[in-house]
């Protein structure tokens, strides 16, 4: 009689040629398919499957659910929703469950950096979240989501409203075993004082051995059930050949337990069953007021996403979902509704509450052809827009990506933290070992517990959340001040500057130039014409003064053969003759007429001089703050700048800056940093196309959020608003950061100096050293906390 496949349950006729190990037994299969698929279902550890299903497997339905829900990933209409490409890989952030402490995350990242085709990923602890970056032509996403199930995690790409529901359901799971651990420590710590203080007198030993039962019995669930999270961590990290913060805790429990076990069961020796109930509910306690705090150290970034609608309105009134909105579809959005998507507005005039984004209080006037981002609030008029960017490539979905960019990028004393964390378990674990052996030969009964203290008391729990937590908080707080972070080294850089390195146009000054004059030097032009050919030649530049011309054009003209010199100019041929437009010595073969020196920008035909124009750009009330704070922290400014117009001077005298560098290419404002001493820390700020080489070589960069794109890419932080004071207001919060990492880390490390040796003189009880170990870990993750909303 041939045996049925233990996969679909079809004869076996291949005899045993397929094989599949489940429940440490030998599984026959039918087929290389089922043997396929059953490999699968138990590498990513679902064996689970077999024991729960009732009846086997379907021809037509082979594969569980829960292979089925990770291979819909590797669909590419399924990936347009999460997954974002970087050159020539994919890149997704994922939420993660089940991720509890520092130890899971290295975890993760050192099992997936083997993963063949995965080329970057980094696990933050603190919001439950990770970035993976894969080549799609040797791996798949449901490959790496499999491999992160199979290390007993579970991971899905990211979505607020699901981690938010993901979060609830943990909380509730905590809330029960919280409960139940709770109501188990009252009932066994009443029988304790009975049996230990001797409260009855000289207690029957029927009674004491009932109440030893009773004990028993309350102290099962406890261990079994609400110490259960405990366990499975640290299970995961034995299994993977590494140490966690849950394996000495874990050992302490099981030991005391089946120590209580024992003596119950032969009535002799001491019983700790009051020590495992408090252990687990103080445990679980701490950990549930961890989450609290680490969530609202993480909602920031996610609360952005929940402010883009769900719906979106196309312009014959049809809803539609704001997840499918294609780039060049048109929509309607009313007063008081949030815009669902990134777009331009092509018809009504509003004002729009982008504080979301920027930090500022006061709507912005918003107008046809002006751009508008998901998220932000229309306040006033009908508008029609159309959508010029998918979700997953909005400016706030941008901002998110950012920030956990930002958070996930650990400094070196995070890295050093995590590393003394793994180490210091193993310490733990030898600790306690020679402490037992000792009090075993000195004082035999107070061995055990002496031992149960020394393994709780120092768990590394606080000294593994002082780092992330703290960055977490201090990204957050940076997004709602309207700067994104986009590289991980910022707030290590930003309270180690000495230099402020600034760029004038648009940044120190408004960049809304004006002509305030225009001198015509040939008969032949009037200024309107001057006007006019200024403007046709600038529609190619991108700079702030090109735009100044637009308003006073009134025809343009077609311009052939237009070529922007960046720092320089514009030229091109229009009818037939060369004409150029930017500075004297790139407009002019011919020496400059006098007094030209006023004048930055000049025309010219064939290299003659035709027009040259005087500007004026309105300082921002912001940058006289800036520079004298900057100043009266010892830090030294310094203007560099591509103009070199008299107004230069001016500027640098009005705001008090200490050396100016004037009329420089962007290869001279880059020369100007790389001659800099190497003691030197610059803070480089700007906003135009011939800024992005000097951002991109400073020690740390600041693009201004009306500048241009390539400026923003280059630069290591985007300041949303143009109000340089947030650079102030980030200089603190850097400070602040890095005060309160080094107050978490002295306290966690502190900590654990003086309550090792105690616990190993003995001078600790077993509950004192658990209540300790969580309120060192609630106490690291407060102190982060006042991180957040630091105006």
């Amino acid at each position: 009689m041939t045996s049925p496949c233990y996969h679909c349950g079809d004869p076996v006729l291949t005899g045993d040629a397929y094989q599949v190990v489940i429940f440490d037994k030998p599984r026959l299969m039918c087929c290389p398919g089922c043997q396929a698929v059953a490999t699968t279902i138990v590498d990513s550890g679902l064996s689970s499957y077999y024991q729960y299903r009732t009846e086997k497997a379907d021809k037509a339905d082979l594969v569980p659910d829960e292979l089925k829900s990770l291979t819909l990933y590797d669909n590419q209409d399924v990936q347009q929703e999460f997954v974002r490409d970087v050159a020539d890989q994919k890149e997704v952030t994922l939420s993660l469950d089940g991720v509890s402490c520092a130890a899971c995350a290295w975890l993760i990242e050192k099992q997936l950096q083997r993963t063949q085709g995965v080329t970057h990923i980094q696990v933050n602890t603190t919001t439950n979240r990770a970035q993976v970056r894969w080549d799609q032509s040797v791996t798949s996403l449901s490959t790496v989501l499999t491999r992160i199930h199979q290390l007993g995690y579970k991971a899905a790409p990211f979505e607020a409203d699901k981690q938010e529901q993901q979060y609830h359901r943990n909380m509730k799971q905590y809330l029960y075993r919280l409960g139940i651990a709770g109501l188990a420590t009252m009932q066994v710590m009443m029988l304790a004082v009975a049996m230990y203080f001797e409260v009855f007198g000289d207690m029957d030993e029927t009674f004491r051995n009932y109440f030893r039962w009773i004990s028993l019995i309350f102290a099962t669930p406890v261990l079994l059930y609400s110490a259960l999270p405990f366990y499975t961590n640290a299970w995961r990290n034995l299994k993977a050949r590494t140490l966690g913060m849950d394996v000495p805790v874990s050992i302490a429990l099981l030991f005391a337990y089946f120590s209580s076990l024992y003596a119950t069961i032969t009535g002799k020796g001491e019983v700790f069953f009051e020590s495992v109930a408090m252990f687990t509910f103080f445990l679980l306690l701490g950990r549930f007021l961890e989450m609290r705090a680490r969530r609202t150290a993480a909602a920031a970034s996610a609360n952005l996403l929940k402010l883009v609608p769900k719906m979106a309105r196309h312009l014959d009134g049809e809803a539609v979902p704001a997840n499918s909105l294609k780039v060049d579809e048109q929509i309607r959005v009313l007063p008081g509704e949030p815009f669902p998507a990134d777009g331009q507005i092509l018809s009504g005039k509003t004002s729009v509450d982008e504080a979301m984004l920027t930090g500022e209080s006061l709507p912005q006037t918003k107008q046809t052809g002006d751009t508008v981002y998901a998220g932000t609030m229309n306040v006033e008029g009908n508008v029609d827009i159309t959508v010029t960017c998918n979700h997953k490539e909005s400016l706030v979905a941008h901002i998110v990506r950012l920030q956990d960019e930002a958070q996930m990028a650990k400094p070196k004393v995070a890295v050093l933290a995590d590393h003394i964390a793994r180490y210091f378990v193993a310490a733990i674990l030898i600790i306690s070992a020679s402490t037992w052996l000792y009090w075993h030969f000195v004082q035999p009964d107070d061995a055990f517990w002496i031992m149960l203290s020394v393994l709780v008391a120092t768990c590394p729990c606080a000294l593994s959340l002082a780092t992330p937590t703290a960055l977490t908080c201090s990204t957050s707080t940076f997004g709602q001040l309207g700067i994104m972070l986009r590289r991980g080294h910022v707030l290590e850089t930003l309270t180690k500057v000495n230099r402020l390195v600034v760029d004038k146009t648009g940044t120190l000054t408004k960049g809304e130039i004006q002509i305030r004059a225009v001198r015509v030097d040939d008969e032949a032009f009037t200024e309107q014409d001057a006007y006019n050919i200024a403007a046709s030649l600038e529609a190619f530049a991108n700079h702030p003064i090109a735009k100044a011309f637009q308003e006073l054009s009134t025809l343009r003209f077609d311009v052939y053969d237009a070529d922007n010199h960046i720092g320089q100019g514009v030229s091109g041929i229009i009818n037939g003759q060369s004409w150029r437009i930017g500075k004297a010595n790139f407009a002019l073969t011919l020496d400059q007429p006098e007094d030209y020196e006023r004048y930055p920008v000049v025309l010219s035909r064939e290299g003659s001089p035709i027009a040259a124009f005087s500007l004026v750009d309105p300082i921002r009330s912001s940058s006289a703050r800036l520079v004298s704070s900057f100043k009266d922290a010892g830090i030294q400014t310094t203007m560099l700048t591509g103009d070199q117009s008299w107004n230069v001077e001016q500027v640098a005298e009005a705001l008090g800056i200490d050396s100016v560098i004037s009329g420089v290419s962007p290869e001279g404002k880059l020369a100007y940093l790389q001659s800099l001493d190497d003691s030197t820390i610059t803070l480089m700020v700007g906003d135009g196309v011939n800024d992005a080489p000097v951002l991109a070589g400073a020690h740390l960069s600041v693009a201004m959020g009306g500048g241009t794109d390539i400026a923003k890419s280059s630069a290591d932080m985007v300041l949303l608003s143009d109000d340089l004071e947030k650079l102030l207001t980030a200089r603190r919060l850097a400070q602040q950061t890095r005060r309160i990492i080094r107050e978490n880390l002295i306290w966690a490390l502190g900590y654990n100096v003086v309550i090792l040796p105690l616990a190993v003189l003995g001078f600790v009880a077993p509950y004192v050293a658990v209540v300790g170990m969580s309120a060192s870990s609630i106490i690291v993750v407060s102190n982060s906390l006042r991180l957040l909303n630091k105006k």
